[in-house]
């Protein structure tokens, strides 16, 4: 009896936490700046955070790296904060924050005790209206990119690879360069071109400004007038559309790795933007093949025939397009001619055979699980909140993008897999190390 009525109550509250809507409220102040407000007082905690318009992708391809520079140049220091003050300021009031850059946006926020809400917003302002980029940071700040790139990706094994993928996948978008950046560019930039990336990008109509947790939302409303509303309006900027000529016949490309001794063979390809239900299903196809032990690659690779040390696939959603991605790394003697094979099976039964209904629905309990976690906490709900606004152009997502995933038929799963995963419109690529040539 208390085994059933302990199942009973596991089960409310699993239902009682999917139920849970995230109430928010949203409105622009004058100068561009979108502003979102979630009110949570179940904890002492909130978050700012500000996400601007602007990564990888919006670089001068002379000039990469830009992007992921700037988040770590705007902490250097602003007219109102000393130079190696942010951290201290930060800590010393109990909080912690961080900064993040992908291909298409830049993130950063700020995690405090609620009754230091004004500080996180006035930081943020100082850091949108007062930054202050000068050569002494510029050139630090070159050496912490330059030693972060050495310990991410030249020193680490097949840090490269995605990188790699990108090169060879994408021919006219900016998403062909690696997120990081080239080091000589870098080193060739003046001080004034990074000026003007700032003046041109970090701008209050480029950006959303999110906070949530314990907040009153009129007195927020004030703070964020205080500090924003006289922030003035950049330049609207007008963002180039680039076009990739499809795919139709297979690609293929090799790298050398000095930091490896197993070599990986990887298989890539073009899909659509984040923004479509074709990628949310691409996102199911991923799971099903390798996420987890009972997932079909990993149990049939690793675990059955033991022909592989490692496999995986996940689908990179981007807001133009994606990538499909899809490696394994031999074991033993095995060939990666062997697991490219077994792959195809495996992709060959998704295009043929629909999965069966147990393995469907568990699929959409996985999916509604992570999209409980990923809202779970105060921080968790700024970062959706900014991204659904900003890169999805539909921040109500929040509380119906799972109702997408679930709605998502086994008939689906199967078209998407024979209109995206096609041996003719995809990269074969060999990671090998660096002393091997491909046999």
């Amino acid at each position: 009896m208390k085994k059933s009525m302990l199942m009973l109550l596991c089960v409310f509250s699993i239902t009682t936490i999917m139920a849970q809507k995230v109430d928010f409220e949203e409105y622009d102040l004058n100068n561009g700046l979108h502003v979102v407000l979630h009110q949570d007082n179940s904890a002492p905690v909130v978050t700012t955070a500000v996400m601007y318009h602007v990564g990888a992708k919006d670089e001068n391809p002379e000039r990469t790296g830009f992007a992921h520079f700037f988040e770590h140049l705007l902490f250097e220091g602003t007219e109102n904060i000393k130079r190696g003050e942010w951290f201290k300021i930060v800590t010393s009031n109990g909080g912690k924050n961080n900064a993040n850059t992908t291909d298409d946006r830049t993130y950063y926020y700020e995690v405090f005790p609620s009754n230091s809400l004004e500080l996180g917003l006035w930081m943020e302002a100082e850091r949108m209206l007062h930054p202050v980029i000068n050569q002494i940071g510029v050139d630090t700040q070159n050496e912490v990119v330059k030693e972060e790139k050495r310990l991410r990706v030249d020193n680490a094994p097949y840090g490269s690879f995605l990188a790699q993928i990108k090169k060879n996948l994408f021919t006219k978008h900016p998403y062909r360069w690696a997120t990081i950046g080239s080091m000589d560019h870098l080193d060739a930039s003046t001080l004034e071109e990074f000026q003007a990336f700032n003046k041109k990008f970090y701008i209050p109509n480029n950006a959303v400004l999110v906070v949530t947790g314990d907040i009153n939302i009129e007195d927020t409303k004030k703070m964020i007038d205080k500090y924003y509303s006289d922030i003035p309006k950049g330049t609207p900027i007008k963002k180039e559309t680039f076009i990739e000529d499809d795919i139709t016949e297979t690609l293929t490309g090799e790298y050398h790795d000095p930091n490896i001794k197993i070599p990986a063979i990887m298989t890539a390809y073009r899909t659509p933007s984040m923004k479509t239900r074709d990628s949310r299903v691409l996102d199911l196809i991923s799971t099903i093949l390798s996420d987890g032990k009972s997932s079909r690659l990993y149990k049939k690779m690793v675990d059955v025939k033991k022909e592989a040390l490692q496999v995986g696939a996940f689908n990179v959603s981007l807001e133009d397009y994606g990538m499909y991605v899809i490696y394994g790394l031999p074991l033993g003697e095995t060939t990666t001619d062997t697991l490219l094979k077994d792959i195809d099976e495996e992709i060959v039964k998704l295009q043929t055979e629909l999965i069966s209904e147990k393995e469907f629905q568990k699929l959409k309990n996985k999916f509604e699980n992570d999209f409980v976690s990923s809202n779970s906490n105060v921080e968790g709900i700024a970062h959706s909140l900014a991204n659904y606004y900003m890169l999805y152009g539909d921040i109500n997502l929040i509380n119906t993008e799972i109702d997408i995933y679930n709605s998502i038929t086994r008939e689906e799963i199967k078209a998407a897999a024979n209109k995206y995963l096609k041996p003719n419109q995809r990269l074969v690529f060999n990671y090998l190390p660096k002393e091997e040539e491909k046999k």
